[in-house]
């Protein structure tokens, strides 16, 4: 009860400081707006009324971001203690030698009880094969060896009890067991096609998803599962954490989640989460089976089954405690390839699902059909933009020395990254990121242009109908030492 309350007392805290900072933002902007130079006039009201669609969407997010944790508790209300599904994790690998046993004991390790581990080694040419069946064979000899000491142990104990008593034994040394590992070796034929042989091959009532280049939180399972708190409730998305922060392309990477995740706080409030990444997802199994399992013709299978799962009319949700570490590219050449394979399969999908764009069905959240999916299509027109834009900005300030706009964007964005840190579920892990708030300004400008060359590159490649197949780098791993 104690921490319950405590938890509501700091979700109202933020809210307030929220919305107070949001105010001061509004009060300074429309007071600013009329004392600005009258031969800037129209530049500046041009600028700010291309930006608008994007500032209230921002603001919508930002201050719905605090109800969350409220909203969460009043949707488990109900719940219990004893629920507890099967659940099958499916661990897709193509050439993963340096991260996947780390990622396979980090699951198998899993707080959790029912637990199926489903490895699909899609064609690697490493030692990924090798380094799995090596490891499960371990691992079933020591499961072997722990399920005759459990049974011994427990029926020597359970002599004289009746037969009720004994039926709660077999129930508590199935539940002490370890998780079952099962691995299908396949031709390459891409991530998606891997997906859907795991998926045919689970048992469990819920899958979840998780790439073979991350670490599972221990408690992440128990988190995800109890966000299907009704039948509609399809998918839900995990909080994934960059591992890997060493150098400053990582860093600048593990601020970039931690700003862009926070947000699906209030994507999650209207069931409306469109965006869940395979590296730590969620999804009810009969849901998969309804709508015809993963796309194999699209590259970012996992953006695609969350979109087509809401125009379906499902829910999506988003656990902010359910942490998964990922690795991020470590050059600047990954990392575009990696973002082009995540714009082009955005684009594509936008394409296919483009019957949700502005969409009043009933079975739709308006939210989502008239303000998330619109405003994304928007943003990206804007990227386009942006190099304009910002020479206008900074051309003028320069010339005019007024530097007070700039100067409130970069105290508002420091102010908002030090509360999104605050209030993050690994605040510890994330405290590193409060010495580089003041220049997140700049950081999100690299981004950007990161973001432009893929953008760019996927509209070239959408003109010319070319394909991309699923990418691989070079793999670094992640260092356990930086997970503390």
């Amino acid at each position: 009860m104690k921490g319950s309350l405590r938890s509501i007392l700091q979700c109202l805290f933020w809210a307030v400081a929220l919305y107070s900072l949001s105010g001061v933002v509004i009060y300074l902007a429309v007071n600013y707006t009329y004392t600005v130079d009258d031969s800037m006039a129209s530049v500046r009201l041009f600028i700010f009324c291309l930006l608008l669609p994007i500032a209230v969407k921002f603001l919508i997010q930002l201050l719905s971001s605090p109800l969350y944790g409220v909203v969460e508790r009043v949707r488990r209300r109900g719940q219990t203690s004893a629920d507890n599904p099967s659940v099958s994790v499916l661990i897709p690998a193509w050439n993963e030698e340096v991260g996947i046993l780390k990622t396979l004991k980090s699951v198998v390790e899993a707080n959790y009880q029912r637990l199926e581990v489903i490895v699909i080694n899609d064609g690697s040419t490493d030692k990924t094969h090798q380094l799995l069946n090596n490891f499960i064979k371990q691992h079933n000899r020591s499961r072997s060896t722990e399920l005759t000491k459990h049974s011994i142990s427990k029926l020597s104990n359970s002599k004289g009890l009746n037969s009720h008593s004994k039926a709660s034994v077999s129930r508590s040394l199935h539940s002490e067991n370890k998780a079952v590992i099962k691995y299908l070796k396949l031709p390459n034929g891409g991530k998606a096609k891997a997906m859907n042989q795991g998926l045919a091959m689970a048992s469990g009532e819920f899958i979840v998803t998780i790439d073979a280049d991350s670490v599972m939180d221990p408690e992440a399972v128990t988190q995800l599962i109890k966000r299907f708190t009704d039948d509609k409730v399809a998918a839900v998305a995990g909080n994934v954490v960059v591992g890997n922060r060493r150098k400053p392309i990582e860093l600048m990477q593990q601020l970039e989640y931690l700003y862009g995740f926070f947000f699906k706080r209030a994507d999650s409030i209207f069931n409306s989460v469109y965006i869940i990444g395979g590296a730590a997802a969620a999804y009810r199994k009969q849901a998969l089976l309804d709508v015809g399992g993963f796309d194999e013709s699209i590259i970012t299978e996992d953006i695609e089954m969350s979109t087509r799962l809401l125009r379906y009319g499902y829910k999506t949700r988003y656990a902010t405690d359910a942490v998964i570490y990922t690795e991020g590219p470590s050059d600047w050449k990954a990392l575009c390839k990696q973002r082009l394979r995540w714009k082009y399969g955005r684009v594509l999908t936008f394409i296919k699902h483009s019957s949700l764009f502005f969409s009043l069905h009933k079975s739709h959240s308006k939210y989502l059909t008239c303000l998330l999916l619109p405003l994304a299509v928007y943003a990206e027109f804007l990227l386009l933009m942006e190099g304009v834009l910002l020479t206008i900005f900074y051309g003028y300030t320069i010339i005019t020395f007024d530097y007070v706009p700039l100067v409130f964007v970069i105290l508002f964005l420091t102010s908002i990254i030090a509360m999104q840190i605050m209030s993050d579920p690994k605040a510890k892990f994330h405290l590193n990121l409060l010495l580089v708030a003041p220049v997140a300004w700049l950081i999100f400008y690299i981004v950007d242009i990161v973001e432009f060359q893929a953008l760019f590159r996927s509209l070239k490649r959408l003109i010319k109908r070319e394909q991309l197949q699923w990418q691989s780098w070079s793999r670094v791993g992640i260092a356990s030492s930086s997970l503390q």
